[in-house]
């Protein structure tokens, strides 16, 4: 999102610099190892130390070489998306080191799966910043696990930047100061997004739909956001007076999958997370709902292994051919430097969230080089100065970081788009729109726009 703030615009750019520099370098450089560290007993150690003790200092020193923390699902509902997630982050510290480090030593990295558990996020939280001390996380991708983990964050001056967290309400909580600077994301919030999906059902020609959402941060305040929206473009929403959602630790789905799909809706819209989306869906398919109803979905269950997992009809088909739905798109000057190289390294296309995944890591390393100092605060002055103008626009991080080493300003360009943190965390991105086609396989049909 653009802004007027010329320390947030020169911020952000830096930010993008710096990815791209460290895109065209390469990733893996065998005499610059990054260190990374996986815990497996985060919950026992935050447990240990008090998981909501009120420590409020990061004491990481500027002498110290910087280390960063991640927290993301590697296992749990956002697993499938959260893996390509989690290995973005250990390639752009790979890259940084391979050209100088920050501040003049190689950035070491501690990673946490969160488990897709607010809980144990939050243990794994209180972990990376009063045991291991790190001074940024990028994390983590589910909201209900950053609404967990950001306190956490800011009580220790620990910057937290989620490359997937998309909720409304950390724009509203950020807007009454609860945040201090500590929190952005590289995702926009599901304002957008709900917004975009919105206009893509009235474009399809639907008037009467109905809602089915995870019943989390942020299966609920995408939803509002959506009806808000579609009500205001002429739309009824048939379960209105009373909303469709799932406990995210249930199991099976039958009487949610019988409410969202009845009152005859023209389109369903269905909020969820692949692994407990997929149950409700195929529920919905073997008590025969589905037939002629367009399935609406979002960002959360766009992964190659969801058809499989709703299954197939009898003859064979999947069942959730012709699914729609939206999700965050990537269009940043970095985005084909990252593809060429994510091709190389790992031999797939580029995932869901990975540019975002880059860029916040990459935001992270300009702001300490930036701030001269390794420290948490250090970050966290200087993260909207490198992701905005003035300054340099930067694609690759290792040029950013040199431009920043010789005391210039940046204004880093990234992978997933322009970065342009403003002074609620917020980025404002495009929309693509994609469906699941015959084969299984999914594709990108559009783009919207949320306005």
């Amino acid at each position: 999102m653009k802004t007027n703030d010329p320390a947030l615009v020169k911020r952000l750019s830096g930010t993008l610099a710096l990815a791209t520099a460290t895109l065209s370098l390469g990733f893996f450089a065998a005499a610059c190892q990054q260190t990374t560290i996986t815990s497996t007993n985060s919950e026992t150690i935050a447990n240990s130390i008090g998981a909501g003790s009120e420590r409020v200092t990061n004491v990481q020193a500027s002498t110290q070489a910087l280390k960063l923390g991640s927290l993301l699902p590697a296992t749990g509902d956002l697993g499938p998306i959260g893996q390509q997630m989690s290995a973005a982050v250990p390639l752009v510290v790979e890259t940084v080191n391979a050209c100088g480090g920050v501040n003049g030593a190689p950035v070491s990295l501690v990673a946490e799966d969160d488990e897709t558990d607010p809980r144990k996020g939050a243990a794994a939280m209180t972990k990376l910043a009063n045991v291991d001390r790190v001074a940024g996380v990028v994390g983590s991708f589910a909201s209900s696990v950053s609404s967990a983990a950001v306190p956490i964050a800011v009580r220790n001056k620990v910057p937290l930047i989620s490359p997937g967290s998309t909720s409304p309400v950390f724009t509203d909580r950020a807007k009454k100061g609860e945040f201090k600077g500590f929190w952005a994301r590289t995702a926009p919030p599901d304002t957008y997004q709900a917004e975009a999906l919105a206009q893509l059902a009235k474009k399809r020609g639907f008037n009467k739909v109905s809602t089915v959402a995870i019943n989390n941060d942020y299966g609920v305040g995408f939803e509002k956001a959506f009806v808000q929206t579609f009500k205001k473009l002429g739309g009824t929403i048939v379960n209105e007076n009373n909303p469709t959602r799932y406990d995210p630790k249930a199991t099976t789905f039958e009487t949610e999958a019988a409410s969202a799909f009845a009152g005859k809706p023209q389109a369903v819209i269905a909020v969820m997370y692949e692994e407990t989306g997929s149950i409700l869906l195929k529920s919905a398919y073997e008590q025969g709902l589905m037939q002629g109803v367009q399935v609406m979905l979002t960002d959360g269950v766009k992964s190659a292994t969801f058809p499989g997992k709703v299954g197939k009809k009898d003859d064979g088909k999947y069942i959730v051919t012709g699914a729609i739905g939206t999700v965050p798109g990537a269009d940043g000057k970095a985005l084909s430097a990252l593809t060429q190289m994510w091709k190389q390294k790992k031999n797939q296309a580029v995932g869901e969230y990975v540019p975002q995944s880059w860029d916040a890591t990459a935001l992270l390393v300009l702001a300490a080089q930036a701030a001269k100092t390794n420290t948490g605060e250090g970050i966290a002055s200087k993260l909207r100065e490198v992701s905005n103008a003035p300054g340099t626009a930067v694609t690759d991080v290792c040029k950013g970081l040199e431009l920043l080493r010789k005391g210039q300003d940046i204004n880093y360009q990234g992978a997933s788009g322009n970065v342009d943190i403003d002074a609620n965390g917020d980025v404002v991105g495009v929309y693509d729109v994609w469906t699941v086609k015959d084969d299984g396989t999914l594709g990108t049909i559009g783009k919207v726009s949320p306005k």
